[in-house]
């Protein structure tokens, strides 16, 4: 049977959301989306290989040993934090194939390693980036262009460094070495550092949203049936397969379509505007803002906790993760994996990036390796009793389950 509020919200889900939320949970909000199974799926795959690239980074940060690597007390004792169910020893018996665990006997007490597969990954990786070294300094510079006042905390960028493809030594090898552009100053708050973008007003101006791309490429298209001025201000919009698309809920969506709005790199005096349309028109310009920052991600795809620590400095005054859900034409939220994830959906196609970059391509063999788990290999000192494994299977649903709980964003 179906949900009440499901109900409501597809039979006339624009003029009903903002009453709606006013008497639901923020949770029932969450629960109430269509789910979309491609997302679905590869959030399954993407929520241990988040985990798998958290010990990894634990490990290559430890080059004082030779080779790189952490004791298995230390990943046990981080289990909670890393959302390892069964603790860090069964969930390295999992992956053969990226973790190795061995005897160290200066320090009498097991360790863990990369394998030799997982390392190439890793120096893969490395070099990829290295080769976007100007497209990574592009990156860095709309983001903060994006800014209102050009100016970001060093902390929220360090939260998405690996989604921005940034090297992880980036303030060292890109803010340092490019002094012209951007500057590291100290905040009014303690142990806090702002990064500043010094560039011209005339490269400022210069910078195109990847949804202008679009338009564009969408009106040079011979069979384009989409008058101009509407495509103006238009998002590529599509649906989960199951999600029913109301007459009334397509005009909606028309009208806001047609509504203007201030791009992600216009000048923006941050003025709250009292009217319907000027609230509207504020939230169409976060809708651009945060569009702007999953194209600029490596994979399209960032949590949403993450995001929001820009909010305040994009001049978003909206709760960001309800932002995603009152559009899911062009976002998906997951909330597989303890974490809520939002997706650029006209990124992707069956799961894939359909323009994917170099270290797009480098991070899928690694998510291949995570998929493969044990596969193929025979029992030996890995050995991970079938009972485990499913044991740690239903802990991961049961923990899907609670992932709704409210979240402020």
């Amino acid at each position: 049977m179906a949900n009440p509020l499901v109900k409501k919200l597809t039979s006339n889900p624009l003029r009903s959301l903002l009453s709606i939320r006013l008497k639901t949970t923020s949770s029932q909000y969450v629960a109430s989306r269509v789910r979309d199974a491609t997302f679905e799926k590869l959030m399954d795959k993407y929520k241990n290989l988040l985990k798998v690239v958290a010990i990894q980074d634990l490990i290559l940060a430890n080059r004082s040993n030779n080779p790189p690597s952490v004791s298995v007390d230390f990943l046990n004792r981080l289990s909670q934090k890393l959302h390892l169910n069964r603790g860090a020893t069964a969930f390295l018996r999992k992956y053969p194939r990226i973790f190795e665990i061995f005897y160290d006997p200066s320090h009498s007490q097991p360790y863990c390693k990369l394998t030799p597969a997982a390392m190439q990954l890793s120096c893969e990786e490395s070099v990829a980036i290295l080769n976007t070294h100007t497209l990574v300094i592009d990156r860095l510079i709309r983001l903060l262009s994006m800014s209102l006042s050009k100016t970001l905390p060093l902390r929220a960028i360090f939260k998405v460094w690996r989604e921005l493809g940034l090297p992880d030594d980036f303030e060292d090898s890109i803010i340092s070495q490019n002094p012209q552009l951007f500057h590291i100053l100290d905040a009014h708050e303690p142990n806090t550092h702002l990064i500043k973008f010094f560039g011209t007003t005339s490269s400022d101006n210069n910078l195109i949203a990847a949804v202008e791309n679009w338009r564009v490429m969408e009106c040079c298209k011979d069979d384009c049936s989409i008058d101009r001025m509407e495509m103006r201000f238009s998002f590529k919009q599509g649906y989960p397969p199951n999600m029913k698309l109301k007459k009334n809920f397509r005009a909606k969506v028309k009208e806001w379509q047609k509504l203007p709005y201030i791009g992600p790199y216009e000048k923006f005096t941050g003025a709250k505007k009292r009217s319907k349309r000027g609230l509207m028109e504020l939230e169409k310009r976060a809708v651009g803002i945060v569009h702007e920052f999953l194209s600029l991600t490596v994979e399209k795809t960032v949590e949403v906790e993450k995001i929001s620590h820009f909010r305040k400095w994009f001049g978003i005054d909206l709760n960001v993760r309800d932002l995603f859900l009152d559009h899911p034409g062009i976002f998906y939220l997951s909330t597989k994996g303890k974490r809520h994830t939002v997706f650029l959906r006209e990124a992707y196609e069956r799961g894939c990036l359909i323009d994917p970059n170099p270290v797009y391509g480098v991070r899928r063999k690694l998510l291949d390796l995570v998929v493969l788990g044990r596969r193929g290999l025979h029992s030996g000192d890995y050995k991970l009793s079938s009972s485990d494994s499913e044991d740690d299977d239903l802990q991961e649903m049961e923990n899907d389950r609670e992932d709704l709980k409210p979240y402020k964003g």
